[in-house]
């Protein structure tokens, strides 16, 4: 495996908009006044019950890097 992994144009933009749409459909569902609780699985300790978007978001971390940085 390279140490570095160069990838530009159509193929780059088009896995950041996957990783963005992935974080936005977890996301979404905290919004609003009828927003969803979700709950977050950690390494360590109890699963948290949360509705906060933030939390969601910080939480999420994909395989793939460049859908990761989206």
């Amino acid at each position: 495996m390279a140490a570095k992994d160069v990838v530009f144009g159509g193929e780059a933009r088009a896995r950041m908009v996957e990783g963005v749409n992935i974080l936005a459909n977890a996301v979404k569902v905290t919004l609003g006044p009828k927003g969803r609780n979700v709950v977050l699985e950690r390494s360590f300790g109890a699963p948290t019950v949360t509705k906060d978007g933030v939390s969601v978001a910080k939480e999420i971390e994909l395989k793939d890097k460049l859908q990761n940085m989206g």
